[in-house]
């Protein structure tokens, strides 16, 4: 087929790639946050990009509804068609949830998080009311898999180093709270590499409440299952995610959890020219350890090489393939120095699991200047404490009005 015989067109509601297993380094001030994504434009370079969500789909016509920044719509015909919505965080009818508690899925989100946390210390540190203190100080992280667990041991990590700068708050201490509704953390990987990974943050004073869920929340406190009300400012939800509710957009069928089905091709059944990929898609499981894959990174980038195979096999290039799956590894980021994982049957801990884990995502960035970026962060960062600049105002400049000036301050909006 000749090389310009294709053309290929990505709608994506941003111009960059998010390399989610760095969002932790990224609010624990290990990473510039930057550093964390890579524009499109640098790595497809044969690809027409548009920035908009789809919002309809006309399959006797071949098209899709794209909607725009500004809010127009535009019609893009297609021949064939990808689906690779991801996933958004999975929201339980918890009261007061939606109002308090922050999600973990963006970059927004991290950022959000590190100034949270540089603020929770700034204020704890000011006051003198100790019932105050209390809720200042203490962090409530909701979810035991790879993103809670994570977000909780890095976060947790630069708080225990940026506390010795505030002298009060460190007198009062800090608390961290994880909790779980499952009676182990971790369910993906090993039990062995769990429990090695719960040690740890007991270890540094974490408190891990298993079998345990939210009943409410609030602006000060949480309610758990447990009858205990835990006085606290923060709560970061991490229980699990759920396809992206637009790909109900779409008119293609989905299973109970909102996932749109595939076969083992990835081929939508009964659309000759649609395909469906990552957290948004119900995968058939190539190992049968469970009837659909997880919603994981490593699954997900190898879906999509299938795939594009698979799409190219439907024009008359190669055959299409069924999807396999071998995984390259197990890695959790506990914090500097400190993670669990699996390679292959090894089983590692503390600091060469930590080595391992970065040479892995470092191998996973796309784009070799990410890559040195990275090893750059981390290498200038080894000498120095993390910095404790607040930036909460980034992207939100002040509007130029003598009234809002004369309230004091250049910063905040």
């Amino acid at each position: 087929m000749p090389a310009q015989s294709t053309r290929i067109t990505l709608v994506n509601d941003v111009n960059f790639l998010l390399y989610t297993p760095f969002l932790p380094e990224a609010a624990a001030g290990m990473l510039e946050p930057r550093h964390v994504v890579t524009p499109l434009r640098d790595i497809l370079s044969h690809t027409r990009l548009r920035l908009g969500v789809v919002t309809d789909r006309d399959p006797a016509r071949r098209t899709v509804t794209m909607t725009d920044q500004e809010g127009a719509e535009h019609e893009l015909r297609y021949d064939r068609l990808v689906v690779a919505h991801g996933s958004v965080s999975r929201v339980l009818p918890v009261p007061g949830l939606e109002q308090h508690a922050i999600g973990f899925k963006t970059l927004a989100d991290a950022i959000w998080l590190r100034n949270h946390v540089i603020q929770s210390l700034e204020m704890a540190d000011a006051t003198d009311d100790p019932e105050r203190r209390d809720e200042l100080l203490t962090f409530i992280v909701v979810g035991g898999g790879y993103a809670g667990l994570e977000a909780l041991a890095e976060v947790q990590d630069f708080a225990a180093e940026a506390i010795e700068l505030y002298p009060a708050a460190r007198l009062h201490g800090m608390r961290w709270i994880l909790i779980e509704a499952m009676d182990r953390v971790l369910p993906e990987i090993d039990s062995s590499l769990a429990d090695s990974a719960c040690r740890e943050l007991r270890s540094r004073g974490i408190a891990l409440r298993l079998g345990t869920t939210l009943e409410e929340v609030t602006a000060t406190s949480v309610r758990l299952t447990t009858g205990e009300v835990v006085p606290t400012r923060t709560v970061l939800w991490t229980a699990g995610v759920t396809a992206h509710p637009s790909v109900r957009n779409l008119g293609l069928a989905t299973d109970v959890r909102g996932r749109i089905l595939t076969d083992e091709y990835l081929r939508v059944p009964g659309e000759d020219d649609v395909w469906a990929l990552g957290d948004c898609a119900a995968v058939p499981d190539p190992r049968k350890h469970v009837e659909f894959c997880p919603p994981t990174s490593q699954h997900a980038v190898r879906q999509g090489k299938t795939v594009g195979r698979n799409v190219a096999a439907s024009m008359g290039t190669g055959e299409a393939r069924r999807f396999s799956y071998k995984s390259m590894g197990q890695f959790v980021n506990l914090g500097r120095y400190k993670a669990v994982a699996k390679v292959f049957r090894l089983q590692l801990r503390g600091f060469p699991a930590w080595w391992l884990a970065r040479t892995y995502h470092l191998s996973q960035i796309p784009g070799t200047a990410r890559k040195v970026r990275a090893v750059m962060d981390w290498t200038i960062g080894l000498p120095f404490q993390r910095d404790i600049a607040e930036v909460g105002t980034i992207g939100r400049p002040r509007p130029l009005r003598a009234d809002v000036y004369e309230r004091a301050g250049t910063h905040r909006a």
